[in-house]
């Protein structure tokens, strides 16, 4: 009888105990379910954050694209404003250089104008001679300022005596013909014929430029005296 108690008691107990383990085993597959339900909606949420996140690094790489590309354009335009600061620089110097240019033409112009004006000073006196340029004294015709006849060949050159005699012979000439024709530079050329203009050898018509040269009566007069007297010796 203790014996059949004793096992009914186990029975029981044993029952009991899978009963138990039955409701462990029924919540423990809901629990189960709910943790996959929460895992399931956790990966959603993260893949979810991952894409976005994907698209905030596709955002950023793009950005930092443009930032470079941003930067080459900056250093590209620094590069230009380099330039255009050396190009501008050297306009200024050239400016500078330029107006210095300037200001010296218009100080030789100052003194060309000068020039000029002293020379027709002297040109208008130089007419007033000729327009007056004798005077009588026992019926002989003598210039107001006489060239000396025994003196008036003795100081000049051999090409300055080939210059006047090729305008006795050929007429009036300007310095470019002349040059052409005794071989010298024009600076030379030039300079002998204002020696020979300003020694009173030369009568000089600035109406063209460049001026004419031609021989003074007076000088003509005197080297045709002169050939002939060596043509009758």
């Amino acid at each position: 009888m203790i014996v059949g108690i004793l096992t009914a008691l186990t029975i029981g107990a044993c029952y009991e105990y899978y009963r138990q383990l039955q409701k462990i085993r029924k919540e423990y597959e809901n629990a189960k379910e709910i943790i996959e339900d929460i895992t399931l909606s956790f990966n959603r949420q993260l893949k979810q954050e991952a894409e976005k996140l994907g698209f905030v690094v596709y955002k950023v790489d793009a950005i930092d694209s443009k930032s470079d590309a941003a930067k080459k354009e900056i250093e590209e335009v620094n590069k230009k404003i380099g330039t255009l600061e050396a190009k501008v620089g050297s306009l200024v110097n050239e400016k500078e250089s330029a107006t210095k240019r300037v200001e010296e033409i218009a100080k030789e112009l100052q003194e060309s104008l000068a020039s000029q004006k002293d020379l027709a000073t002297r040109i208008s006196t130089i007419e007033e001679r000729v327009k007056y340029p004798v005077a009588v004294t026992d019926t002989k015709i003598e210039a107001v300022i006489p060239i000396k006849k025994e003196k008036a060949l003795a100081p000049l050159t051999e090409t300055e005596l080939s210059v006047l005699d090729m305008l006795v012979s050929e007429g009036p000439k300007t310095a470019p013909e002349i040059k052409d024709r005794i071989k010298l530079s024009r600076e030379h050329t030039a300079r002998l014929m204002k020696k020979l203009y300003e020694e009173g050898y030369l009568d000089r018509d600035t109406a063209k430029i460049p001026f004419k040269y031609s021989i003074k009566e007076e000088m003509r007069k005197l080297l045709k005296r002169t050939e002939s007297g060596s043509v009758q010796q």
